[in-house]
Order: C-alpha cells, then structure tokens, then sequence
C-alpha cells in the first residue's frame, strides 16, 4: 500500500466532505491536489529536516572548512559536494558560508562545487523529489547534481581564476581551528527543532505558492500549452527549459511542485528536472549578490560552465528514461 495513502484519505475527506466541493470538477482537482501535496511536503519535510539538522550538529561548519582546507583537490570537491547535501537550501543563504569558505583558504574551485550543490540537491530537493517522483528518480537526481557540482567546481578551480575575486574578500582571513565542545543530545535536539521551525517558517511561502501553482496547473492548463515550449519531441526543449528557468527564482520547496505537474503533462523528465536545476542552482538573484564579490567574468565561466552540466543531464535523463 502507498505510504502516503493515509493523507489521501484525508485530502479526500477534507474536499468532498468537509468543502462539500462536487468531485470530477476542475476546482475538486486544484483543492485535492493543494491540500493532499502540502500535507505530504510539510510533514516530510519536518521528518527529515529534523534527523538532517540532528545529525548536524555533530559536523559544526568550522570543521567541515578545517577538513577541506587539508583535502586535495578532488577529494575537496568531493567532500564539499556532500557538504552541500545537508546545508540551507537557498542560494542565497548559501552565499555567505561561500565566503568563509575562501576566507578559510578552502581553494576556490572547492568552493564552487558547495555553491553548485548546496541549493541544487540538499535535504528539501531530496524529500519533495522522494516524495513526488519516487526513489529511483530521487537518486537518480542526486547523483546527476553531485557530478555536476564536482566537475564544475573542478574546471572553475583548474582555470585559476583568483583574480576574478574581489581583494576585499581574501583580507579577513577566518580560523580552520576547532575546538571541540561537548553538547547534550537535548541540546542537539532543541537545536534541530529550532532549525526545522526556522526553515519551515522560510519555506512555506514558496511551498504554498509553488503547490498552488502545480495545482492550477494540474487542474485547468491543458498539456497543449506547456508541452508546445517544451515538449518531449523537441530537440531543443532542454536549453529551452533552462534557458526559461535561469531569470526565474524559488528554491525546491516552490519548483518541486511545479515539475511534477509539467511531467503530468506530457513534459518528459529530463526537460522539466533541468528546468528545476536552472532555477535552484541559477538565478538572477543569486547572480546579483555574487558580483558584489566577484567580477563578471567569473559569474560568466560559473554560468556557463553550470547550464552546460544541467543541459547535459537532461538530455541523459530524457535518454535513460525514455
């Protein structure tokens, strides 16, 4: 039996009985379809925020700078990859512990494999993607957005672009040392739940707004429009998508929903997960605040350098999934 079987009893319950709404009507669908996904996210989300912020707390981030600052290259890129899994989910916030990264000494291409990881595959994008999509295409992602904040970081990094940062950035140099405390697991435990409140109170505006918008389109938009952009028969539908993606900015919680909907409608998966990776991992926003510490150039080669591995792995996806 579906796991989630339970919330359908209750999404059911709470359109026809309690909304009294006539079943097989295009309003039914939107409302059934809001509330069943926003049941299911939140209480994912909670779930697994919590045991992620938990776990945590055992890896303080002055740590994880120490261990990368001693890595080689690779292992670096690899290292701050994985480390992005279980960080904030926003590019944005994901920005400022960039930064003490380089100011840390971690090298910079290292640095970049975290930003590229951070927003693209962390703890919200691997819930809704289980969730929605099931775990073969929830791995699947994960490892797709792992190679390509690897090798990302390492091309950026072999390009030696150094110069490309602001000098401002490099003057405040910020200690690797670590002192390690010891911590009761209520402590840790309080933390996780303070954490888990606060990315819930973040999240939930984009969460409701990106489900909104999937159940709209669940329920009125016929799969005409959207497969005529990017449908699965066009050639181009991947940089398309991409393309349409990068002035577009939300985090998982507001896109994931929306991607299930586009696949509801006849766009293959690989065209509409690079869509989702062009809006997580690219966006105006994000673009903005690094050129307050980074030249043009640079944001140029990390753009390029980034949609080149997401058009990539769409059209692998569209390929192993069609």
């Amino acid at each position: 039996m579906d796991i989630f079987y339970p919330i359908k009893i209750v999404a059911d319950f709470l359109t026809f009985t309690i909304l009294n709404i006539q079943t097989e009507t295009h309003i039914a669908h939107v409302v059934n379809f809001f509330i069943y996904d926003t049941i299911k996210i939140l209480l994912l989300l909670v779930i697994i925020i919590f045991t992620i912020s938990f776990v945590r707390t055992f890896i303080p981030a002055e740590k994880i700078r120490s261990i990368l600052v001693r890595k080689n290259e690779f292992v670096g890129n690899i290292l701050a990859s994985l480390f992005g899994i279980i960080t904030p989910f926003c590019t944005c916030s994901a920005i400022p512990l960039f930064l003490g990264f380089i100011q840390a000494g971690v090298p910079l291409g290292v640095t970049f494999s975290f930003l590229i990881s951070s927003p693209m595959i962390n703890e919200v994008a691997l819930v809704l993607l289980l969730g929605m999509f099931g775990w073969k295409i929830a791995l699947l992602y994960v490892i797709t957005g792992l190679i390509i904040a690897i090798l990302s970081g390492i091309i950026i990094g072999r390009l030696k672009p150094e110069n490309l940062i602001e000098d401002f950035v490099f003057k405040q140099k910020i200690s690797a040392h670590f002192e390690e405390t010891k911590i009761s697991v209520s402590k840790r435990a309080y933390f996780a739940s303070e954490y888990t409140l606060g990315i819930i109170k973040k999240v939930w505006p984009y969460l409701l707004v990106g489900i909104g918008l999937g159940a709209l389109i669940h329920g009125y938009v016929p799969a005409s429009a959207l497969t005529a952009i990017i449908g699965s028969s066009h050639w181009y539908s991947v940089p398309v998508a991409v393309i349409i993606g990068i002035p577009l900015y939300s985090n998982a919680a507001g896109i994931i929903p929306l991607v299930s909907v586009l696949l509801e409608k006849g766009v293959s998966v690989g065209t509409a997960l690079a869509f989702m990776m062009s809006v997580t991992a690219l966006s105006l926003p994000e673009f903005i605040i690094l050129k307050k510490v980074m030249k043009t150039q640079l944001i140029l080669i990390f753009a390029g350098i980034v949609a080149t591995g997401i058009i990539a792995t769409g059209y692998i996806f569209n390929i192993i999934l069609s």
